[in-house]
């Protein structure tokens, strides 16, 4: 990769480290549900993975999991207009980093269009990213387990007690599929909470040249 910057250097940054550890505090203030580390890691993750499985060189896979790690970080400025937040901290980082221009521009397409209500999947990084990101839920990520004090979000990510993104290159689909505890959340409320995250990902599947699928305790649904 270009001048050797990789996910591991981003990682070992200690302003990285303050800001994301910020932003969870952050939405840990407002009782959102975790972005932090865990998230961060899971969706840089699953963007590489995505990209790799669809047989993308090692470059585009290793920027969009940077891409996929400070996706959330601006949530330490703001939970309003976050993604640009993070595409400015990202610019900040990556240059002081000495990335190149071409690779830069990728991961802040990434970084910047991860928001389901205005984002873009303007290439195989941001649309790679997306798909990560929205495949994240899980009870792992639920703050407070009292279903007492359960909001929607809450019960929800608590129901999904398993989720995983696969990507196949010959049938050219990506499949999300979810293990969901229907005696906590049923899957109409899936679908009612998160439509707006399906269809951001069938966008971002569409355009690295994928049908997007959605299986729900074995079923094929999308």
């Amino acid at each position: 990769m270009s001048k050797g910057i990789t996910l591991d250097d981003v990682k070992n940054r200690h302003d990285v480290q303050v800001y994301l550890r910020q932003a969870d505090k952050n939405m840990e203030a407002i009782g959102y549900t975790e972005h932090g580390f865990r998230h961060a890691d899971l969706v840089a993750a699953r963007a590489r993975q995505i990209l790799k499985q669809l047989g993308l060189d090692g470059r585009i896979a290793e920027l969009s999991s940077i891409a996929g790690y400070l996706h959330d970080i601006g949530n330490c400025v703001n939970r309003y207009n976050h993604a640009a937040s993070s595409a400015m901290l990202t610019l900040h980082i990556l240059s002081d980093m000495g990335m190149p221009a071409e690779d830069l521009a990728e991961v802040l397409a990434g970084v910047g269009n991860h928001e389901e209500d205005n984002g873009e999947p303007f290439g195989p990084v941001a649309a790679a990213a997306i798909i990560a990101d929205k495949s994240d839920v899980n009870r792992s990520r639920v703050r407070s387990i009292h279903p007492a004090r359960f909001d929607e979000h809450d019960r929800i990510n608590y129901a999904a007690i398993f989720s995983s993104v696969t990507a196949d290159k010959e049938e050219q689909k990506i499949t999300l599929a979810l293990d969901i505890d229907t005696s906590i959340g049923s899957i109409m409320e899936y679908f009612e909470l998160f439509l707006s995250r399906m269809i951001i990902s069938r966008r971002a599947a569409e355009t690295l040249g994928c049908q997007f699928s959605l299986t729900i305790n074995g079923t094929k649904l999308l």
